[in-house]
This record gives structure tokens, C-alpha cells and sequence, in this order.
């Protein structure tokens, strides 16, 4: 490890785009004894494994847990957060077998990973404590013996959402004696998928309370701003933080690096793809074993197409590099996860999905292509790195992208600032009234009864009203013929996964993709990338949720282009402020997959493009927009053009900083620009063409809508979720400030007329397109400021 940073830190090539560096001191542990109370035999197992005493946090967390408090354990990644909940789990196991456990993880790979944990404790144990995952995969033999035998069940949200809930007579046995709930990696429990997640808990408690125990609950988390809120709004009950943490750690050294500018014109610098690789590829050549993120499939599958190159080159196997992202099939990601452990794998490319407690072993290095939208996700990364003892490495390349470049030309901003909070409103009616169906349909409702915090009354007479319901004898009863569970997906609008096929192979099965990417990457015509070989997409079955793919030579890949039109549907707030206007309220979004380009592996050029028609795909959400009233706008004798410019540009940049003051991920925020008066009114067929000529006309502006004399733009970020997540109001309520911020942000960059770490690049906001930017600005800021 020593000789890689040696190398980098001294070569000509990288040492001077190191923005800042920081050595993190290791740490030794601090030790607690074994509690009393535990179970002779579990200490004689964990001795077994080399556990002679617990790390403090360990004894905390089983301390809180004995005393029947529930509990979230808040420390980094590798910090033995697992026997947090083990611990007591197996002892009161080992007192009386009758008891059981629920575990719930985010993804089947993580289950199944841990439930390989938990047998190596049991198996010590020498006793039968009878321990199974139940999830889709589980066969249908089994299940029956799982729900009557055992003491504990590992699975999944979505399982117990739609696979377990509402078959719970099923189940009686096991709820009639459930003593724990055990929820892992409650951090990723964020945005819609937190809010789903939280609804099924209250059905979850509210099926314990039909069979009698009132269960506790532990969780524990990755390091978030507000874990006890978060715990809190998940279970509606109070609970012990247990963050002070035991575990030693080695030396760290973090790294900031900046890619060299390569048109100071432009603005333009090296792609952090490039960089990423060739920094990465010298880690691996010295024989440092490597986690490589990315922060999307398609970069994960550029990245390792690139990488195994590089080992070709050097005379090595292309196979000591692989990927691994979602979409793949469980037996690839197995077999990757296994030859990481097993040192047989020396590098590996992924996008989040290894962030979370999958077993891949202890590594020496990370590089992190691209910052990945926050604080906490950046720490959780720089966490996959790093042995108890010895030095580690973790190296954040930073793209373009304004928020990645204030972030390493800031870095005692991202020091001293604590991780993000998790956010997620429950409570979100088009959320809500879904349970409310899932509710019913698993036990009657009884008039007057609260669901969670909620008093649904009002939202249970609607259901009546709609013949979903039926009110008799003071209880609500399902009476529908559907199954509500079955078409609720917790984590998207659609629980449809689209199935990638081999057209090649007998249409073997290769991955899967979900339903909200499927549009933009499995189109005809599109360049799948899996295992960074190239396939190209020759059909796409939208009803039947499959595409046939072929592998072909290709050199390029392709990127979707999205037409996008937003309807106001409702105004919660409005304040004119003489020189702008500031609003929030719910809208209507409507997304449409239309083309895509043909980018060339590695020069990035754009080779060509063609045309998709695929169905469109429509959410209703929250927004905060701002508005230049038309007379503002004439004083500043801007050309049409410039306008267009200036407002794709200022609408970036508003982007960018609303994300990093509000500490939310950029995929939360999403934007568009529009004409509020004639945001209720279907787009004109000339404003839907993505291929039409008029240079730097963004999003729902038509080139005659920029001449009109009553022309009054507003820009719009609206929260990117399916009913919002509270986002667009708070941006309303910071109005004044969001917008000094983003004119500092382009104030500060020495470009001259626009670049990526601003506005956005010369080439889409045209060469007047950050004057105009700051003058529309300015102009907002005489009223607001």
C-alpha cells in the first residue's frame, strides 16, 4: 500500500491535482468484559472465533437491549455492528427455544450473506437453533417448515410487505412469539423507499399487536445526521443511540483529486473516468487488492471494460478484474463476493450496492469515481477500504459536476460537515392510502383505530366510497377481488423488473434491470453493457417486461436522451417579490425516453444519434419554482438565445446548490424549466423534439415561446419521488438564500463563459450563457436579497 501512494504522491502525473489529503490516525479498540448474563455457551462459541471480549459499543448496545429498549447502534463500516444484534438475540435463543426473531435487510444479497454469519455462530453453538432466509427465492416446499419451525427468519422488506404480512394466519405461531425485530442498514431506509418501509412497519406492529407480543426492535446504521429521528419516525417508538464506537482502525489516508484542465477556454478537464482508471490501475498493478465505485451502472460497466483492458496489457488476467452492480444474477454476485474474500479477485467495480455489510473481505484501496451525492454515502464507501492494522487508501476522483467540484476545492467543508439526513414522510397520502389497502385487507379496521400516528378515518371512508371497503358492524372490511400487496412496489412506481435475455445463448437469462431504468438503457438500438462487454439491444417487449440482447464489437456506448414536461396542478404557496416570484406546490411530471447518442470508449465523441418512441412514464410530486417576471427579463437586453443559455445554466446551478445546502442526494432533485401561465396545457409537438435545430433551447421552452413579448420563464426543482419528501418547501423557505449561494457558486469559477463546475459546458449553454446567467440572477436577487 505504501509503494501505491508512494508512486502516486510522487509521480508528475497525478501529485499536482491532489487538492488536499488527510491522514486519519488509527485507533485502537476499547474493550468491555462479556455482561453477566450471557450465556455460557455463547461465550465459549465466540471464544471459538477469536472473541475473547466485546468492543464497547458490543456490551452498550446488549446492555440497552437486555434492559428491553429498543435500540439503534450507530457506528462506521467493519465495526462489529452484526453481534450487536446476534449477542442477544442467541442468548435469550439459548434460554427458551420458543422465541423468535425477525431480521430484515435492505437487498437478498445482504440476507443471504448474513444469514452465512449467523450459521458459523450457530453451528459453535452446538444447539438447534433452527435459522432460514424467506424470500422470492425461497422454494415453495419449504416454506410451510419455515413458518412453523423457525426461530429465526431473515429476509427482506418487500417479502415482508408482500409475502408474509398479508399471509399471516399463516403465521401464527411465529407472531404469537416474536420477541425481536432485527432491521439492518436502516440509513438506506431514505426517501420513498424509507416512507413505504415505515407504513410496513405499522402493519407489521399492527399484526403483532392482533397475536398478542409487542416485539423490540434493533437497528443499526451506517453514520447519518439523525439516526434516533430517523429510528424514531420508522418505528414511532422511542429508542437508545448506542454511537460510541469500540473497534480499531488503521491508518487511513483520504485523498481529494481534481483532473487536470484540459481546455481552460471550456473549462473542460479529463474525464474522472479516465482518471479514476488510470489511478486505479496503478493501485492494482502493485498488487493492492481494489474497490472501484461508481455512481452508475453505466459508469461501473465503462470502468470495467477499461480496467480489464489494462490487465490484458500488462499480461494478466482480464478476470482479476470484475464488476458488480444490481442487475446482476444472484450466482454472479455470489461467485464475485466469494473470490474477493478468497483474494482470488484483486479488483472490483461497483456502483452503491457494495456499500451496504456484504462480506468481501477486508481491502487496502478505494477510488471513487465521481463524488456520490453525500456525505454519509462518501464515508460508507472510504469505509470498504481499511484493515485493523496497516495503512489504507480511499481516493475521491471528482468529476465536472459543480457539486464535485466544490467538494474537493472545499474539502474542510466536507470535513467538519456532519453526513446527511435521512428524510422520509410515511405520511405522503398517495404512500398512506396504498397500506391503508394492505392494512385492511390483513385484519379489519376498527372505527376510530389509529394506524401509526395516523387517524385514517377520513382516508378509510374514501376506500368505502370507492367500493374498495366495507364499512360494517363499526369495522372496515376488504371486499375487493385484487391482492393490494402484489402491485405495491416499495421502492418505485413499478414493482416490474424488465429480464435481459441472450437472444445469442437460447435466451439465457443475464440480468435484471428495474423498471425505472429500463427506458433509458434497454431501448433498441441502445449498447447493454454487462461485465463491461458490449450487447446490443435488438427488441424490447415493453408489456412483457424482457429485451434481446446480442454481443457485438462495438466502440461505443449509448446514453438515452429524455424529453420531460411538467404540469402544475396545484399552488400551496406564492409570494411575489416585486423583481421575482417564488412558489411551491404539486405538479404533474411526465418522462419520455425519445433518442440516444453513440459516445466513443474513450476519446467521448459523439459518433451519431437515433430516434426511440417508447411509453411514457408520468409521477405526481412537489416542486419550488422561481419565476422572472417578463418586465425584469427586458431590462437586461438579452437575444433569445442567451436567455435559453442563461436559464439552463442558472437552473444547473440552482441544482446543485440546493443539493448540497438542503445535504440532500442530487438524485432526490430534479429540474425543469417552463412558463408557469402555460404549465396547464399539453407541450406543442415542436417543444417535445429533441433532434429540431434551435441551438440552447432547454426542456419545456419552445424558440417561439423565447420571442414573445409576455415570455416569463420559472425555473422548477421538484422532488424526485412519486408524491415528494418535503424537499420543494424547504427550498421555499430558503428562497433568498439558495439563490445568493448559486450566485456566489458562479461568481467564484474562473471560466469565462461557462464550464461543467458552474453552469454547465460552453457547448449547451452557448458563450453567453453565464452572463446571462448572472444577470437573470442578479436581476431575481434585487427583490429577495
Amino acid at each position: 500500500m505504501e509503494e501505491a501512494w508512494r508512486a502516486i504522491r510522487e509521480s508528475p502525473r497525478f501529485s499536482p491535482y491532489i487538492t488536499a489529503w488527510k491522514l486519519i490516525q488509527s485507533r485502537p479498540a476499547r474493550w468491555a468484559d462479556f455482561p453477566p448474563g450471557i450465556h455460557p455457551q455463547l461465550v465459549k462459541a465466540l471464544g471459538a472465533r477469536g472473541i475473547q471480549r466485546l468492543y464497547f459499543h458490543q456490551a452498550e448496545a446488549y446492555r440497552a437491549i437486555s434492559e428491553g429498549k429498543n435500540t439503534v447502534i450507530v457506528t462506521p463500516t467493519a465495526s462489529g455492528k452484526t453481534l450487536c444484534y446476534n449477542l442477544p438475540v442467541l442468548n435469550s435463543l439459548l434460554s427458551n427455544d420458543d422465541e423468535r426473531a425477525l431480521y430484515l435487510f435492505p437487498t437478498k444479497a445482504l440476507s443471504q450473506d448474513q444469514l452465512a454469519e449467523l450459521h458459523g455462530l450457530i453451528d459453535l453453538l452446538q444447539r438447534r437453533i433452527r435459522t432460514f432466509t424467506y424470500d422470492g427465492d425461497t422454494p415453495q416446499d419449504a416454506r410451510k417448515a419455515i413458518r412453523l419451525q423457525a426461530n429465526i427468519v431473515v429476509s427482506n422488506p418487500d417479502m415482508l410487505h408482500c409475502g408474509i404480512l398479508p399471509h399471516h394466519p399463516r403465521w401464527a405461531k411465529f407472531f404469537s412469539r416474536l420477541r425481536y425485530v432485527v432491521i439492518d442498514e436502516i440509513h438506506t431506509y431514505r426517501g420513498v423507499f424509507g416512507s413505504h418501509f415505515a407504513n410496513v412497519l405499522r402493519r407489521l406492529k399492527r399484526v403483532c399487536r392482533f397475536y398478542g407480543p409487542s416485539p423490540l426492535f434493533i437497528c443499526c446504521s451506517a453514520t447519518i445526521a439523525n439516526p434516533a429521528e430517523l429510528a424514531s419516525r420508522l418505528l414511532e417508538e422511542e429508542v437508545m443511540v448506542i454511537d460510541d464506537n469500540g473497534a480499531p482502525q488503521g491508518d487511513k489516508l483520504v485523498v481529494f483529486y481534481n483532473p487536470p484542465v484540459v481546455n481552460e477556454a471550456l473549462g473542460i478537464r479529463r474525464s474522472y473516468l479516465h482518471e479514476a482508471r488510470d489511478l486505479a490501475n496503478l493501485i492494482l498493478q502493485c498488487g493492492v487488492q481494489t474497490i472501484v465505485f461508481a455512481t452508475s451502472r453505466l459508469a461501473t460497466e465503462i470502468l470495467v471494460s477499461y480496467l480489464k483492458q489494462e490487465m490484458e496489457r500488462a499480461g494478466k488476467e482480464e478476470n482479476l478484474v470484475r464488476g458488480y452492480r444490481g442487475g446482476y444474477l444472484p450466482l454472479l454476485r455470489r461467485e464475485i463476493e466469494t473470490g474477493m474474500r478468497e483474494g482470488k479477485i484483486l479488483g472490483v467495480v461497483s456502483t452503491n450496492a457494495l456499500e451496504l455489510g456484504i462480506d468481501i473481505g477486508r481491502l487496502d484501496a478505494c477510488v471513487m469515481a465521481g463524488y456520490p451525492g453525500s456525505i454519509a454515502s462518501t464515508w460508507q464507501q472510504f469505509g470498504r477500504a481499511g484493515r485493523r492494522q496497516g495503512l489504507s487508501l480511499a481516493i475521491l476522483v471528482a468529476s465536472s459536476s459543480p457539486l464535485n467540484q466544490f467538494i474537493v476545492n472545499h474539502p474542510l467543508y466536507f470535513w467538519g460537515r456532519s453526513p446527511e439526513m435521512a428524510r422520509i414522510n410515511p405520511d405522503n397520502p398517495l404512500i398512506l392510502i396504498n397500506h391503508l389497502k394492505c392494512a385492511a385487507f390483513e385484519l379489519p379496521f376498527e372505527e376510530g383505530e389509529a394506524f401509526g400516528s395516523q387517524d385514517p378515518a377520513e382516508m378509510l371512508r374514501f376506500l368505502e366510497e370507492e367500493r374498495v371497503l366495507h364499512l360494517s358492524g363499526g369495522r372496515y372490511h376488504w371486499m375487493s377481488d385484487s391482492y393490494p400487496a402484489d402491485g405495491i412496489s416499495l421502492r418505485s412506481v413499478s414493482s416490474d423488473n424488465f429480464l435481459v435475455l441472450d437472444a445469442s445463448n437460447q435466451d439465457r437469462s443475464l440480468a435484471e434491470v428495474d423498471f425505472a431504468d429500463a427506458p433509458s438503457t434497454l431501448h433498441e438500438k441502445a449498447i447493454y453493457l454487462w461485465e463491461g462487454k458490449p450487447y446490443l439491444v435488438e427488441k424490447m417487449d415493453f408489456a412483457g417486461r424482457r429485451a434481446y440482447v446480442r454481443p457485438v464489437e462495438a466502440d461505443y456506448y449509448t446514453e438515452a436522451i429524455t424529453y420531460s414536461h411538467l404540469r402544475i396542478l396545484d399552488c400551496f404557496e406564492r409570494e411575489d417579490l416585486g423583481c421575482s416570484r417564488r412558489a411551491h406546490g404539486e405538479v404533474h411530471v411526465v418522462e419520455q425516453v425519445v433518442g440516444f447518442k453513440k459516445i466513443k470508449f474513450y476519446t467521448l465523441e459523439n459518433l451519431g444519434s437515433g430516434e426511440v418512441l417508447l411509453p411514457e412514464q408520468e409521477m405526481h410530486t412537489t416542486a419550488y419554482w422561481l419565476t422572472i417576471p417578463r418586465p425584469v427579463l427586458s431590462q437586461l437586453s438579452l437575444s433569445p438565445s442567451e436567455v435559453a443559455g442563461g436559464l439552463l445554466g442558472l437552473s444547473q446551478a440552482l441544482r446543485s446548490v440546493a443539493c448540497l445546502f438542503l445535504m440532500s442526494d442530487p438524485r432526490d432533485l430534479a429540474s425543469y424549466i417552463g412558463e408557469e401561465a402555460a404549465l396547464d396545457r399539453a407541450p406543442a409537438r415542436e417543444e417535445r423534439d429533441p433532434f429540431r435545430s434551435v441551438p440552447w433551447v432547454p426542456h419545456g421552452l419552445s424558440a417561439s415561446s423565447l420571442v414573445r413579448t409576455d415570455f416569463e420563464p420559472s425555473l422548477f426543482l421538484y422532488d424526485d419521488y412519486p408524491g415528494g419528501i418535503g424537499l420543494s418547501v424547504q427550498l421555499y423557505q430558503i428562497h433568498g438564500e439558495l439563490l445568493r449561494r448559486t450566485l456566489e457558486l458562479i461568481q467564484a469559477c474562473p471560466c469565462p463563459h461557462g464550464c461543467p463546475s458552474c453552469v454547465g459546458p460552453l457547448q449547451e449553454v452557448g458563450e453567453g450563457g453565464k452572463r446571462a446567467a448572472l444577470l437573470i440572477l442578479k436581476a431575481a436577487l434585487g427583490a429577495s436579497s
